[in-house]
This record gives structure tokens, C-alpha cells and sequence, in this order.
């Protein structure tokens, strides 16, 4: 009787850790972490939004990469808090504007179509309609007007640049495109490349158009050795405790 037991408890605990196995890879899914940083008016960033990474994206992008948008680019904060952009203030409110959008609505799916419909009027020079974005990828305004014209709108703007600032190496230009923790410098344009040579599982639709005999770059090709990317102040979390005076410089300041 007692074997039996023995025996029973053994296999239930072995199921469990099947079981649980399972459930992380699940988690995981195996795809490769991806990470664009960039900011809204600069002419490299959205044309590579647009005509690149949409493109991609509707093959089916997220089969095999974990997508994580970061807009903030190579603004800088001043020791008040207040956060000025290389292409103005306009700049800096469609920043912000983006960053209240992942907020808002977390799911990858969402936030990226209403933020390419906006990159989209950036490339028409008509990025002062971007609120028809709502409309269009018929989602409620509410979340991210009051997000952006709050000082929330603020903090989620310097948390992002908390993390932009901590990368290691720091970005020197702008897309900068981060592929299984190696930034890929002035190669972002074969970016889905990079990621089907990292993604170790079931090839998606995305990795299956490959040219016949193309001999794909590795990851580690992407930089000089020891360069993966880290993040010198750990995890970057947003601190609801922001001093209330940091505001946002405002054209009117410039």
C-alpha cells in the first residue's frame, strides 16, 4: 500500500511539473523580444513605422516577436523636470500623446494601430488632425485626452525617458531598433531578419519568405561583442510621487 502511494505521489508530481513547464513556455511563447525607440516628428521614425514595421506587422509580426514601442527618441529633461524635443513642442505633445495610448490600452493590437494612424498623418504633415485616429480605429477618446492633458501624460513621458537614458550602449540616433537584447545601429531596415534568426521555434508566416541560400545575420553580428543592450537603473517604473511642478515645456516657454 505504501509503494502504491509512493508510486502515485511521484507520478502527480511529475504531472505538475509537466504541467507547469508547459505553462511557462506558454508564457513565453519563445518569441523575441523587440524594442523601437524613437520619436514622432522625426522623418527616420515614421517612415520606418509606416512603410516598414505596419507592413510587417499585418504578416503577422507578433508570431514570433514580442513588440514594445518606446516614444521618447533624444528629448532631454531639464532639472525642473520639464522635458524639451528635437523637433518642438508639437513633438513633445504627440509623444506624450503616444505614451497615453499604450497606457490606455495595453494590448499591442490596439495601441499600435491607433499610434501608426497618427505616424501616418506625421508622414502627410497633417499630425495636427491626429484625434481623427480615434474615430478611425474606433476607439473612445476619453483615456488618452485626459491622460495627455493630466500630469499622468507627464510622468508616463519621463518614465520613458528614464528607460531610453538607461540603455547600455545609449542610442546615438533615432529609430533605434533593439532585437533579442542587441541594438542593430544603422541595420533597423532588416529587422525582421534579425528576429527570425533569434526565434527559435516553428517558423511563422513571417520568417517563410526568406530568399533561397540568403545566409541571414546573426544577432551577435548586429554589434560589437559585449554590447548587449542593458538598462543601468534596473526596471523602470513609474513613480506616481513626481514632484507636481515638473511640467511639460510648452511652446510658450520656447
Amino acid at each position: 500500500m505504501a509503494s502504491r502511494l509512493h508510486h502515485f505521489l511521484l507520478l502527480a508530481a511529475l504531472l505538475l511539473l509537466i504541467g507547469g513547464a508547459s505553462s511557462a513556455g506558454d508564457a513565453g511563447n519563445g518569441k523575441v523580444r523587440m524594442e523601437l525607440y524613437y520619436e514622432f516628428l522625426c522623418p527616420d521614425s515614421f517612415q520606418f513605422m509606416v512603410d516598414s514595421l505596419a507592413r510587417v506587422f499585418k504578416d503577422g509580426l507578433l508570431d514570433a516577436a514580442d513588440l514594445t514601442l518606446v516614444p521618447y527618441g533624444n528629448a532631454k529633461v531639464d532639472a525642473h523636470g520639464a522635458i524639451t524635443c528635437q523637433h518642438g513642442p508639437e513633438e513633445c505633445l504627440l509623444n506624450t500623446v503616444e505614451a497615453c495610448a499604450i497606457d490606455a490600452w495595453p494590448d499591442v493590437n490596439v495601441h499600435f494601430g491607433f499610434i501608426i494612424c497618427v505616424e501616418e498623418l506625421a508622414m502627410e504633415y497633417k499630425h495636427q488632425e491626429w484625434q481623427s485616429c480615434f474615430q478611425k480605429q474606433g476607439l473612445h477618446p476619453k483615456p488618452v485626452m485626459e491622460c495627455y492633458e493630466s500630469e499622468h501624460g507627464h510622468k508616463l513621458s519621463l518614465k520613458y525617458g528614464r528607460q531610453t537614458d538607461a540603455l547600455v550602449p545609449r542610442h546615438t540616433s533615432v529609430p533605434w531598433v533593439v532585437v533579442d537584447g542587441k541594438p542593430l545601429y544603422d541595420d533597423f531596415g532588416d529587422f525582421v531578419a534579425y528576429i527570425c534568426k533569434a526565434y527559435k521555434g516553428r517558423p511563422p508566416k513571417i520568417c517563410q519568405h526568406k530568399e533561397p541560400g540568403r545566409d541571414y545575420p546573426t544577432v551577435q553580428q548586429a554589434a560589437e561583442p559585449g554590447n548587449r543592450v542593458g538598462y543601468n537603473s534596473g526596471d523602470v517604473v513609474l513613480n506616481d510621487g513626481v514632484d507636481d511642478r515638473t511640467k511639460m515645456a510648452r511652446a510658450d516657454d520656447n
